[in-house]
């Protein structure tokens, strides 16, 4: 990282266009620490990009977008599988580059794509590449970016044409974390998401982080008619019927549809019925070693596997957070725009 750190600040001064993308579940968080120790003046040279924007709370996702906006910072927010979203993004960078380039329309123009690890970069410019592609006059070999769900996988920095009319090129760069995230309150929250390998944070620590916020949220409270008629069968029923309805439901797959409402109830029957005050750190504690005994039964987790059970139903959960099916949430709240004026 130190090296891609060095690199990617050698190239700043150098391209057109700074993209940095956030995740849109922690915009501050995730923020790109080189570019916070620049001029706090206003970049017209750096659009932001919210990723994930799927997975976050809509409403939040607005209320980033109005302060950004107050800020004098372009943004764009987006979920980088959708066709979309990278269109209206492709149209942004256009408009950028022709703005910093006084309305040119045979320039080229360079854009450097920045971000910490695991916010969706390389999905970012794959998308591009293979849109701006299809309406190039000259088609040229198809690039890929290489994408994972593990933070750390692009290693290099590469080029990329994503445009023609004005020409634009994106260069892709390895995620660089500050070093500093373990120190202040940013690492739970980029843990949680998966902007930093489980390994370096306990999965069991990072699951407990996650109840604590489900618990102090309302989104629990939109799972308490799931098992109404009409409905999706409850948890014991999808597990007594599975075999003589559906042959691919599998107890051990936890994305199940049927698994997936069974950890939903969990949690609502666990949440509601708490008579406890969660603002005491022993009793939110207690509450949420209760939680996990319920989940190993509704993620069908063995106590007698030699695996640490705890591991493996942290494991399932945070899989459950990151892909959606727990909820949308935003972990960062947005700054008061009307305190941000006054200040």
């Amino acid at each position: 990282m130190a090296a891609a750190d060095r690199a990617i600040r050698s190239r700043l001064p150098l391209v057109d266009l700074v993209l940095e993308v956030r995740d849109a579940r922690v915009p501050a968080a995730s923020a790109f620490a080189p570019l916070r120790r620049r001029s706090p003046e206003p970049d017209r040279r750096r659009l932001v990009v919210l990723n994930k924007a799927d997975l976050a709370d809509p409403s939040q996702t607005e209320k980033w977008m109005a302060y950004m906006k107050q800020t004098s910072c372009s943004c764009v927010a987006l979920n980088s599988h959708s066709r979309e979203g990278i269109k209206e993004l492709l149209n942004a960078v256009r408009a950028k580059i022709r703005e910093i380039k006084l309305g040119e329309s045979d320039c080229t123009g360079t854009v450097l794509l920045v971000g910490i690890p695991n916010v969706g970069k390389s999905a970012i410019v794959n998308a591009m590449h293979r849109i701006g592609r299809i309406g190039a006059a000259e088609k040229g070999k198809l690039k890929h970016a290489i994408v994972s769900s593990h933070p750390g996988e692009t290693k290099d920095i590469s080029g990329y044409k994503v445009a023609s009319h004005p020409n634009i090129y994106v260069l892709d760069t390895p995620g660089v974390l500050s070093p500093v995230f373990f120190n202040d309150e940013s690492g739970p929250l980029l843990a949680l998401t998966g902007a930093i390998k489980d390994s370096m944070m306990q999965e069991f620590e990072i699951a407990q982080f996650l109840l604590a916020i489900l618990n102090s949220r309302e989104t629990y409270k939109k799972w308490e008619n799931m098992n109404q008629a009409g409905d999706m069968p409850s948890f014991s029923h999808a597990m007594s019927s599975s075999s003589h309805h559906n042959k691919r439901q599998y107890a051990s797959d936890h994305t199940q549809d049927f698994v997936v409402k069974a950890v939903r109830q969990v949690l609502f029957d666990s949440i509601s019925s708490f008579k406890g005050y969660l603002e005491n750190e022993n009793e939110l504690k207690s509450l949420i070693e209760c939680q996990f005994i319920a989940l190993q039964e509704a993620f069908r987790v063995s106590a007698d596997l030699s695996e640490d059970v705890r591991k493996l139903v942290a494991m399932k959960l945070l899989n459950l957070y990151r892909t959606g099916r727990l909820g949308r949430y935003t972990l960062d709240c947005a700054p008061d725009v009307r305190k941000e004026i006054v200040s």
